[in-house]
Formats: structure tokens, sequence, C-alpha cells
């Protein structure tokens, strides 16, 4: 049962392990302000966290201002969270969260800040602060006298994802910003003044805005995190993709060519057969006698097997006047008769041996 507790409790204790370097978060997922230190608001729904338009996890802030929301009696009109981090003079720090101006944000061309890290005493612009002029959102670093050291369009209805680096100090050789803006670096290492003296900041986030603006206008923010490593704030990059291989076309094999056989000795070669001296005309197939086809009958099936069909000029005479084909055909039986004595003959010299 000990050893189940003691699992338990690691389980428990693995979340605050993993984000030891994330100093505090003011991402409203706890469905409230309450990780905030206090709020300057004229009235509640001036700073609602709401479901509707987030930038990440459930919830997201809606901070807006009305012409005459003055809840301190200072100058401008605002409506803000305030978050004590007390930076102290040579430390740095990492800032993460996303902001949204929607299509209806009004253009003025005077200054209405978003985000501000203000000094402990009370009075003048801060050291450090975000604000929109006109159509450009501008980061300004050492107060009203500062440098513009970066400015982007405001791009209604799109999030602005911002993770800011911040050494503090009011020495401007020592103190300076460095930007990531959607993901990549906007800003490279600048130096300037973060801090006024020996006085701490604190972080204020919402809408201020010069007091002579009359339309009502709204802002989200979402996500604010506050940690002393990049990593921690920085989401890591998209795992490459890997380009699948190129196919390889299948290779076909060449059938390679068969073996000559071997030559076997004393083998004999088999005899070509005979050639017949070509004979002009029709030569009729043994048995045939010429005239049984009458010149230029057609081969209607009655022909005897082995004999050939008469074309047109089968029946071309000599000079002699005798038909060719008849010369022929008595040659054959001369022939023929010639092979059948010479037997005989040899036959009766034999008996008279």
């Amino acid at each position: 049962m000990t050893h189940l507790l003691r699992i338990a409790a690691l389980v428990l204790l693995l979340p605050t392990i993993a984000s030891a370097d994330v100093k505090w978060k003011g991402d409203f997922e706890t469905g409230n302000i309450s990780q905030w230190t206090r709020s300057q608001s004229v009235a509640n729904s001036r700073l609602q966290v709401v479901t509707d338009v987030v930038r990440e996890g459930r919830y997201a802030l809606k901070a807006t201002v009305r012409q005459g929301d003055d809840p301190i009696g200072a100058s401008g009109n605002r409506n803000e969270l305030l978050h004590l981090t007390q930076e102290k003079s040579g430390s740095t720090w990492f800032y993460k969260w996303s902001t949204m101006f929607p299509k209806n944000y009004p253009s003025s061309d005077t200054w209405q800040v978003v985000v501000q890290w203000h000094q402990e005493g009370c009075c003048g612009s801060p050291p450090l602060e975000f604000f929109v002029r006109g159509e450009q959102l501008n980061l300004r670093v050492g107060g009203a006298d500062g440098d513009i050291v970066w400015q982007s369009p405001l791009n209604r209805g799109e999030w602005h994802d911002f993770v800011l680096q911040v050494k503090w100090s009011s020495n401007a050789k020592t103190g300076f910003v460095q930007l990531w803006h959607n993901g990549k670096l906007a800003l490279p290492k600048t130096f300037g003044a973060t801090q006024y003296g020996k006085e701490m900041n604190y972080l204020k986030l919402g809408l201020y805005r010069d007091d002579s603006i009359r339309p009502e206008a709204f802002v989200y923010h979402d996500g604010f995190t506050m940690a002393d490593k990049l990593e921690d704030v920085m989401p890591p990059p998209p795992a490459p993709v890997e380009e699948p291989a190129p196919t390889t076309p299948p290779v076909v094999a060449t059938p390679e060519p068969s073996p000559a056989e071997p030559e076997v000795p004393g083998a004999e070669e088999p005899e070509a057969p005979e050639e017949e001296a070509p004979v002009l005309g029709h030569q009729p197939t043994p048995g045939v006698m010429p005239g049984d086809e009458a010149p230029g009958a057609q081969d209607n099936g009655s022909r005897m097997p082995g004999t050939a069909p008469q074309g047109c000029g089968a029946s071309a005479t000599g000079t002699g006047g005798v038909p060719l084909v008849a010369a022929g055909g008595l040659l054959a039986i001369a022939a023929l008769l010639r092979r059948r004595r010479k037997p005989a003959v040899v036959l009766a010299r034999s008996k008279q041996r």
C-alpha cells in the first residue's frame, strides 16, 4: 500500500517537474481572472473570460473599453489586469502570449496600449510597451522618448503570437529585448533601457487608450506564460515530413541465349533433298494423265489429292505444234518404261551366268 502511495505521489508531481522553469501562467484556463493579482476596470463585464474566441485551451480574455472608462482616476481610459511580476534588475525572462484585434477594431491616430510593463512609480510612460497607432502595432523600449524597435500591421481577425525575451536593466548597454512573432524571429537582440533606475516593473494586460477615442473597442488576449527558458514558451517546430522514396521501375531480366548444342563426333548431317529440275508448264502428278483437267477448269473438289489447280497459260504450245503438257507426259512414260526394263535385263544376264 505504501509503495502504491509513493507511485501516486510521483505521478502527481510529474506536471510540476516538467514545468519547473515556468514561473507563472495567466492563461485564463481557470475559467476566471484568479491567476492575476488584481484588475483595474469599471465593471466586470469589461474584462470577460470567454470561450467563443480562443487561441489555446478553452478560455481567453476579452477586454472592452468605452469612452469615459477611468477606474483609477488617471489619464486615458482603461480596463486592464495587473500582475506583480517584479523582475529584478539583471534578470532575464521569456514571455509568451497571443493577441487578436477584431474586424471592427477602430483606427485612431493616437496611442492604444494592449500590453505593458509599468514601473512602480506613479507616472510617465512605461519602459516597455506594445501599443497601436493607426494601423500599426508597435513595440517601444525606453519610455515616451524611447525607440520603436518593431512594427507590424494589425491584421484584424488574425491572432498575433508573441514570444518576448527581456533582459531587465536600466543600463541601455545591458538591457535588451528579442522578439518572435508568429513563430519567426522578428526582432534580433536589441539593446535598450528596460527599467527606470531601481524601480521594478509589473505587468498590465487589457486595453488602455487615449480618452479622445470615441468608438467602443475590444481586444482578445490568451495564453500568457512567464518562464526562464525559451523552450518553455516556444512551441517545438513541426516534425519534418519524410518524403516517400522514389519508386524504382522493376528490372526486367533479359533472357540469356540458350547454349548451342555440342556437336557429336561422327554425326552425319541429314542429306538435303534432291532438287528436281524445273519443268516449264504444268507437270502432272504420276498416275494423272494430261488432259484429265480441262484447260481453265475451276477447282471444285474433284481434283486428285496432291494435284495443283491449272491456271491461265497452262495450255501454252511449243513451236512444233505439240502441246508442252503432252510432250512432258510422253517423256515421263518413256523414263518409266526404261526403269522397268533395266531390272529384267540384269535378271536375264544373271541366269546366263
